[in-house]
């Protein structure tokens, strides 16, 4: 879990990021959740977007993400969402939550 300060930060470095994920007409699809699994374990904070085609709501589908794939929900908005998981691998980590 991730306090508001953290949440903060995040915020921030999600503003800076391009959607590297589209979902589309087929919604959230297993191998969708794949790649965002291994985009995570290598970026740790990725964005989303759900495209035209994707009946899905952002924040439920980010919701829904996030739980399958054991990370922090960190913001939508419109149609883009962003994600946070922390690098199981020690030598990846790349992002340093403040306290």
């Amino acid at each position: 879990m991730i306090t508001g300060k953290q949440r903060s930060y995040l915020k921030k470095l999600g503003q800076e990021l391009d959607p590297i994920v589209y979902i589309g007409k087929s919604d959230l699809t297993e191998n969708v959740i794949r790649e965002m699994d291994n985009l995570l374990e290598s970026r740790e904070l990725i964005k989303v977007k759900l495209q035209e085609g994707s009946t899905l709501d952002p924040k439920d589908c980010a919701n829904q993400a996030a739980e399958l794939l054991h990370a922090e929900f960190v913001q939508a908005i419109g149609k883009k969402f962003v994600l946070y998981r922390q690098s199981h691998d020690k030598e990846n980590r790349k992002i340093v939550l403040p306290k």
